[in-house]
């Protein structure tokens, strides 16, 4: 019954949204509408996808991917059904689509703040050896693969690339994003399996997120190189040792450097903060934090959400003691995340080009990037020091690139490194490891266990 409800929920949202983008199509004096209109289609979509996708036993990001590519392909069913090509073009000039890609924006940076709110710098040093080293062949091995893979398929720059750099520049910029892109791991992926089977508290458990995190910090540093060499390229300035050391000095200073003045400066901070009546202190005092960090990332040259993710590091519950707000900042954190969030990852839904898989080299491409990323996180399990463990689970653990990966090839679309198929072959890798972890993460788990079974008896 409640299946059919939710059917006929859709067919009656389905025919609505189609009359509202034909009444969009035709002008609309209140410049906010066509924002509303977007907002509220995207919404709907994410969360019916996450419904959906939740109930098959699979994580709510990719029913938010997938209701994204269906509406950004709707024009392949009905050429007038067009409402979200302006989302899908390589520079966005419509203002309402301006303001979602913005909202979407956001979304990432309060999604990596988060994500560092999940751990904290004294759980970084902590880890131990067998996390670092799993986190170092986690970001070595998927690199080479991505790099490789690229180097064998993709043959040509990106065109809105080649129209905007020096005759001179090189593929090797190209190959050197795609293998970053691989290098990053879903930590929140991982850890819901682990929870929902009850075995978080596992030694395994413990040594895949923790090197999921020091995954996500070499990723944004190397994020961070390839951009600035990208960077520097379409000024026309060669690559040079020197040029290379600076932006890796550059990338490792700003993060070192703001966690160890933000360890010192972020106490006596929130203590003068917290003297302050005004109701809402606590969540702005952290927004306002998280982006000012975000904005010196961008101005010393590194990506916004390096500094997003460095603010979430610092901040732990203990600064928040003081305040009038009985709630954690996670709980305040979740309503706008819960917003902001879906937005991006619809919209990377839709910038996703079905019509791209007719080209047979695109396939090619998300095969091999897909089975560089699956194989490279495998190599992770020769990390593990400790006998007795799994190897294979912690190499499975540190497959899906989930929200990481996705906001890695959102950047190098910005950057025009990728043009719109091998970005659709980028999102079709992060779907197809997101899906793979679950079942594969059970399996292992389950085969461990009959071992040790077989073993006491």
């Amino acid at each position: 019954m409640r299946s059919r409800r939710s059917a006929g929920f859709l067919i009656l949202f389905w025919a609505f949204s189609n009359q509202a983008w034909a009444a969009g199509a035709t002008g609309h004096s209140d410049p906010v509408a066509p924002v509303l209109l977007a907002l509220m289609v995207i919404l709907a979509v994410a969360k019916l996808g996450s419904e959906l996708f939740e109930r098959l036993g699979m994580p709510a990001v990719l029913g938010e991917l997938v209701g994204g590519v269906a509406l950004g392909n709707l024009i392949l069913v009905h050429p007038e059904w067009n409402f979200f090509e302006p989302l899908r073009a390589a520079v966005i000039r419509e203002n309402w689509a301006v303001v979602i890609d913005v909202l979407a924006r956001i979304g990432v940076i309060v999604l990596l703040f988060e994500v560092g709110l999940e751990s904290s710098v004294q759980a970084m040093v902590k880890v131990g050896p067998s996390s670092l080293l799993v986190a170092l062949l986690g970001v070595v091995a998927p690199f080479l693969l991505g790099f490789g893979v690229s180097w064998l398929f993709i043959k040509e720059l990106p065109a809105p690339l080649e129209a905007v750099v020096p005759a001179g520049f090189s593929l090797t910029y190209v190959h050197l994003f795609i293998g970053a892109v691989l290098c990053a791991t879903s930590v929140g992926i991982t850890a819901r399996v682990f929870r929902d089977l009850g075995k978080l508290q596992t030694q395994e458990a413990r040594i895949i997120l923790g090197a999921a995190v020091i995954d996500d910090v070499l990723g944004l540093v190397i994020l961070a190189v390839v951009s600035g060499m990208v960077a520097a390229a379409e000024l026309g300035q060669p690559l040079q040792m020197w040029s290379l050391v600076r932006l890796v000095g550059v990338a490792i200073l700003f993060l070192g450097g703001s966690l160890a003045l933000g360890v010192w400066l972020i106490p006596r901070m929130m203590k003068q903060l917290a003297k302050l009546r005004t109701a809402g202190m606590m969540l702005i005092s952290s927004l306002l934090f998280g982006f000012a960090l975000s904005y010196l990332a961008s101005a010393a040259g590194l990506a916004a959400i390096v500094g997003a993710f460095a603010a979430g590091l610092i901040l732990e519950e203990v600064h928040f003691r003081g305040f009038r707000e009985q709630i954690t900042i996670e709980q305040l954190l979740r309503p706008l995340a819960t917003f902001l969030v879906p937005i991006f990852f619809v919209l990377m839904g839709i910038q996703v080009r079905l019509e791209a898989f007719a080209n047979p080299s695109v396939l090619a491409v998300a095969a091999g990037i897909t089975l560089a990323a699956v194989a490279g996180k495998q190599v992770c399990g020769l990390g593990v020091l400790e006998k007795g463990l799994d190897r294979v689970t912690v190499g499975v653990g540190m497959i899906p690139r989930g929200e990481v990966g996705l906001i890695f090839a959102d950047i190098g679309k910005d950057l025009k490194v990728i043009d719109d198929a091998t970005f659709s072959a980028v999102v079709i890798m992060v779907m197809a490891t997101t899906l793979l972890t679950p079942p594969l993460l059970k399996l292992t788990i389950s085969r461990r266990e009959r071992k040790a079974l077989s073993r006491q008896t």
